[in-house]
């Protein structure tokens, strides 16, 4: 006879290093409390901000509050939330974001299937002053959202996006939490913790899988520096470096596996799109997507060479923490 399902115990991490993001913390943390599926408890990470965990007690009943007692960076701070979590499944929420009321019910849906050791939703960018209109879709995950040419379906994938994600906690603690020297730290515009991370879940166990449930929605608010082609570069540069490291990490096939997909037939549809809606409809952004794409394809791959060569600073590849 088939049991029925219990849902599992969701921990939810918010993670926070500066008082500049004060307000959008505070809808972070209202929007977890909204839920139509409650969390178990929601975890607030301040990551060596003194002032912030002193004022973090404003914000209300129902927070638990944590310094990050490991290395400064968000992989760190994540850690201490993992370490101090007492759910079954830790879903991270990042500080200038706000779930949808059923965030949590879509999120937690897909570990109905025993195999299933994380899950990711989709993140919608709130542009800060509207979006530019040089600035593909196809780039989104440079401000940290979902992008074109990931599944509009709930699906496998290889890694979640760390804005909108969830993990079993005992598959993070049996590989060692995230990785020391991968990830953000301040507003150094790194990342692929995430990444790293999910491959070492999957190596573990074989016959796990990570999905994407485009349900579980979460709105993430991306301020006006960002819709610069500043910004737009140098993010690029960051995540070819990051990409580096977590090939050394793990090794360049699981680093790239996504990515050559990605290059090989998303970025030049995206590309072609752009051209014709300068030609034919004479869309004055067309040109400059276009554009944008071939610059951001070109500084990536070109940050990844360099990290692959040594040029950058080599990460430490052990996990930043014991966690329990």
């Amino acid at each position: 006879m088939q049991t029925q399902w219990r849902r599992p115990t969701v921990s939810v991490v918010v993670c926070a290093y500066t008082m500049a993001r004060w307000e959008l913390l505070g809808r972070a943390m209202g929007s977890v409390r909204s839920q139509t599926s409650p969390a178990l408890e929601i975890l607030l990470v301040v990551d060596h901000c003194p002032e912030l965990l002193v004022r973090a007690g404003e914000l209300g009943e129902g927070v638990r509050v944590f310094a990050n007692v490991e290395a400064v960076g968000l992989s760190g701070a994540r850690n201490t939330g993992v370490a101090s979590a007492r759910g079954e499944v830790v879903a991270f929420l990042d500080d200038d974001a706000a779930a949808a009321p059923d965030w949590l019910e879509h999120l937690v849906r897909p570990y109905r299937d025993p195999h299933v050791v994380g899950v990711g939703g989709h993140v919608v960018a709130e542009w800060e002053g509207g979006k530019p209109v040089w600035f593909p879709p196809e780039f989104n995950w440079v401000v940290g959202c979902s992008y074109v040419g990931q599944p509009t379906v709930i699906s496998a994938v290889r890694n979640p996006i760390g804005a909108n994600m969830s993990f079993r906690r005992d598959a993070m603690v049996a590989v060692g939490g995230f990785s020391a020297g991968v990830g953000r730290v301040g507003a150094r515009p790194m990342g692929c913790e995430e990444t790293e991370l999910s491959i070492r879940v999957a190596r573990r166990d074989p016959t796990s899988s990570i999905v994407l449930e485009p349900r579980a929605v979460v709105r993430h608010h991306v301020p006006g520096d960002r819709s610069r082609w500043g910004y737009f570069l140098r993010r690029c540069w960051a995540e070819g470096l990051s990409k580096a490291s977590v090939s050394r990490l793990t090794d360049p096939r699981s680093a790239l596996s996504s990515e050559r997909s990605y290059a090989l037939r998303t970025l030049p549809r995206g590309a072609a799109r752009g051209m014709a809606d300068a030609v034919r409809r004479r869309e004055s952004g067309g040109a400059g997507r276009a554009l944008a794409i071939g610059a951001g394809l070109t500084v990536t791959t070109a940050g990844y060479a360099v990290g692959r060569a040594g040029r950058a600073a080599a990460p430490d590849n052990t996990p930043t923490g014991g966690l329990a």
